[in-house]
Order: structure tokens, then C-alpha cells, then sequence
């Protein structure tokens, strides 16, 4: 059975030829396939290592199950779609709310595994019935306003939570960061947010040298004193441990607020296979639905025992284009790397230390591309928002998801945010157009960045944590 793993040596094994690409089989030399896998790591570090803080997850754990669902991924796709999986930012929003509505650790991830779940099986449908299907239940009007109310939604948490602690180092780490990704250039622009986080721990720093305590609320709770950085729990870390693993617990409203994540996974997934397939010369669309199905599994496992999801991860398509370095071994090694990074409970205590003005300079860009990434899939399949087809179902549901609007069903039952957000977008487009007149239709929507179209071709590159941009 061929499980992609093993590799020609590319040429002389040093670098690609004038023109030429190392192949996703073929490899450099290993101290070559080494490095790569070690710079891979870093490229994906900045968002990988802040979301699982953000969700409240155990970073170690977060880490090591990277490199679990990279190997799941390399071994699902048989080798042939390179990329590294690192935890989903499409999730903060949900796991913010869950916590706001009660919910513990258990919960999200609880809820998440069953996002899981359904990625999978979506990806199981993609591979019968081809990309078709996702054109025909999730056109870019939909998929766009969707990822575009997921990122808002967590403006609140930005505004609430982390920058009050501290907001002068939060505005100084958003105009680095800013700085970082604009003026920069090949790979350093790439881990542009890792920059930012090392800028704010390092100011953080400095600043409690020259003024000493801060007074100010600490994770939304009331003011206090208190370091900006507080390093305790790294100095009473070990070198060498298991991370904190836990089992997921199932609540109904929890699952309905993350099941429509599973939309923006599946464009994710998308976009990354088109964008590698584009950039090695071949065609990937029969291993769409094994992706996306290979991501869901990654994420169940992860999930099962207290890890946050994974997704496909953009930066890394950088790195790939960058070097010119397809090779899957490359990735191997970097998933290696992840698993021992997991069983340092000191790095991990490191990426916990993360002060929370820090997270709040950050989260402001983060969050904002993230919701903006929508606007990106609509401007690149060219969705005409004049059309009330277009326009009111996806007016409705970003404001109901990034408002928080809600719908008590019973007393003890109710929808609202993104949930609720989602099913406005979805039902209403589909409602809508079944009853909407003919010159409304007529302009046939584009098909969502990934998918194939029926006549012609689309080529797709992705963006900002394999979120997809389609380019026309």
C-alpha cells in the first residue's frame, strides 16, 4: 500500500534547480528536509499557539496534536497534498461563547468533535458526489457572510477581555504587528503575528522593569495590580511531561453554536488543496473530499482528548512558495518537531505566559482578517450585493451572529449568535431564491474558492490561515 512516505532525492539534494520544484515525493537532503520541517513549524507558531490560548485549551496539548493531525492528514492524502495542520482561529469565536453561556473546557471541545464529526462526513459526500454538491449548498454569498460573522462575533472579546489589560502595550503590539505584515517581505511577513507576540512579551517586559505593577482588570474580572508578565508558572514547569488531557462533554446548545464552523472549514480545506494543486503542476480535485474528510478525523482525535481542532494552515502554502519545496517529508519532520514541543510542559507554560495586552493588540488584526476574509470570497466571485437575492439573507445573518441577537425556543433552549447567524444565511438564500423571480437568478453565482467549475476552470490561492481567497 502507498502511504507517501517514501521519497526521491531531488537532483544533487541541496536546492531546486532554476525552475524547478521538489515534488511533493521527492525530498532534499535530511538535514535540508530537517530544516524546512523546523521553519514550517515556526511559520504556523504565531496563530497555532495563540488560539488554543484563546479557547482556554492546554497549549502543550495543542501543539502535540498538530503533529498527530499532520501525520493523520500526510497519511489519509497518501502524500499528495502537502500541508500542516494547526488549531483553527474559526473556533475562538465559538469557544467564547460556550464559556460566556457556562460552558467549561469539556464543553467546547465536546462541541468541536462534533464539528469534527460532520467535517468528516462532508468530506465523505465531497468524494461521492464531487464538488458539485458544496456549489449547490454553499454559493460564495453564503460561505463569505458566514466567515465573515464568525471573525466579528469576536470583536467583543478583543474589547472586553484583553485589551482593558493593558491598553497602551495592546496598541503598541497592534501597530508592530501591523507594521510586521505590510512592510515586510518573504518569509518574515509570513510569521508576522509570531513578531508581534515576541515584540508585546518583550515590552511586557521592559515595562514592568521601568513602572512596576499594573492596575487593571485581569481577564474581565475587576482591576487589580498586577505584572503584565507573569513568568511563576514557567519557572515551576517541567522540562519534560505530558500535557493535561481531558474527555469532551456533549451539550446541545454548545454543538449548535459550533456546528456552523464546519462551513468555513470545508472552504478552508478548499482553497489549500486548489492552491497547492496550482503551485506543483497538478490536479487535485479527486482528493478534495479526502481533505477535507482526513481534517475531520485529525480534529475528532484531537478532540477526544482535550485538543483543540485543526485546519489547514495558509502560512505554510507561504513557506511551500517561498522555497519551492513541495516535499511531504518536510512536514513529516515538522510534525515530529510539534510532538516534542508537546512534551515540554515548560514551552508550553511560555505560550500561557502570553500577557493579555499582548493577545488584545493582536486579536485585533487577527480577528478583523478573519472577518474580512469574507468580504474577500465575495469580492472575488464577484457577488453582486445590489441583488436583494444576495444582499437580505446575508444583511440579517451578520447581524443577528456579530450583535448577538437570540431566539428562546423554550425555556431552557434558545439560538442565537453565530448559530443562529448561520441558519438565517443559509435558509434564507435557499428560501429566498426558491420564490424569488426569474431576472433575480439569472446571474448563476460563482462557484466558492475550491470548487470546480462546471465549464472552464477558476484558480484559487489561500489566505490568511488557509482561509480560501478565489482568484478570478
Amino acid at each position: 500500500m502507498n502511504l507517501g512516505v517514501r521519497w526521491t532525492l531531488h537532483g544533487d539534494g541541496r536546492t531546486p534547480a532554476p525552475g524547478a520544484v521538489v515534488r511533493p515525493d521527492e525530498r532534499l537532503s535530511w538535514p535540508r528536509t530537517v530544516g524546512l520541517g523546523a521553519q514550517h513549524v515556526v511559520a504556523m507558531f504565531g496563530a497555532s499557539f495563540v488560539a488554543p490560548v484563546l479557547m482556554g485549551l492546554d497549549p502543550n496539548l495543542a501543539i502535540m496534536m498538530s503533529g498527530v493531525a499532520t501525520i493523520v492528514f500526510l497519511l489519509a492524502t497518501r502524500g499528495a497534498v502537502p500541508s500542516y495542520l494547526g488549531c483553527s482561529l474559526s473556533f475562538v469565536g465559538v469557544a467564547a461563547t460556550i464559556r460566556a453561556s457556562g460552558g467549561d473546557s469539556a464543553t467546547v471541545t465536546g462541541a468541536v468533535l462534533v464539528v469534527g464529526a460532520v467535517l468528516f462526513l462532508a468530506g465523505l459526500a465531497v468524494r461521492r458526489f464531487g464538488a458539485r454538491i458544496i456549489h449547490a449548498t454553499m454559493p460564495p454569498i453564503v460561505t463569505g457572510a458566514v466567515v465573515m460573522l464568525i471573525g466579528f462575533n469576536l470583536a467583543p472579546v478583543t474589547a472586553s477581555t484583553y485589551w482593558p489589560q493593558d491598553q497602551w502595550t495592546a496598541l503598541l503590539v497592534m501597530l508592530f504587528t501591523g507594521l510586521a505584515v505590510v512592510c515586510l517581505r518573504g518569509f518574515w511577513s509570513r510569521v508576522a503575528i509570531f513578531l508581534g507576540l515576541v515584540f508585546g512579551y518583550a515590552l511586557s517586559w521592559v515595562l514592568d522593569l521601568a513602572f512596576g505593577r499594573i492596575h487593571s482588570p485581569l481577564g474581565g474580572a475587576d482591576a487589580v495590580d498586577h505584572w503584565r508578565l507573569d513568568l511563576s508558572g514557567v519557572a515551576k514547569a517541567d522540562w519534560v511531561g505530558l500535557p493535561s488531557f481531558h474527555a469532551p462533554a456533549f451539550e446541545w446548545s454548545a454543538i449548535l453554536v459550533a456546528l456552523p464552523v464546519v462551513i468555513a472549514l470545508v472552504a478552508e480545506n478548499a482553497g489549500h488543496v486548489k492552491a497547492v494543486g496550482e503551485m506543483t503542476g497538478d490536479s487535485l480535485d479527486d482528493k478534495l473530499g479526502t481533505a477535507i474528510a482526513a481534517d475531520g478525523a485529525a480534529s475528532v482525535l484531537s478532540t477526544a482528548v482535550g485538543g483543540p481542532p485543526n485546519t489547514t494552515y495558509s502560512e505554510n502554502i507561504g513557506v511551500m512558495a517561498a522555497t519551492r519545496v513541495y516535499s511531504t517529508a518536510a512536514y513529516w519532520a515538522a510534525a515530529g518537531f510539534a510532538l516534542l514541543f508537546g512534551l515540554c510542559p515548560k514551552f508550553g507554560a511560555v505560550v500561557a505566559a502570553i500577557p493579555g495586552g499582548v493577545l488584545g493588540g493582536i486579536t485585533v488584526i487577527l480577528y478583523g482578517m478573519i472577518g474580512l476574509l469574507g468580504a474577500q470570497i465575495w469580492i472575488n466571485a464577484k457577488v453582486d450585493l445590489r441583488n436583494p437575492l444576495n444582499l437580505v439573507p446575508a444583511a440579517a445573518g451578520i447581524i443577528i451572529g456579530v450583535g448577538g441577537v437570540s431566539l428562546k425556543i423554550t425555556d431552557n433552549f434558545e439560538l442565537g449568535g453565530i448559530a443562529l447567524g448561520t441558519i438565517v444565511v443559509i435558509t434564507g438564500y435557499h428560501v429566498l431564491r426558491a420564490f424569488a423571480p426569474a431576472h433575480l437568478k439569472e446571474q448563476e453565482p460563482l462557484l466558492d474558492s475550491g470548487t470546480s467549475s462546471y465549464e472552464g476552470t477558476s484558480s484559487y490561492e489561500g489566505g490568511d490561515d488557509g482561509q480560501p481567497v478565489a482568484k478570478s
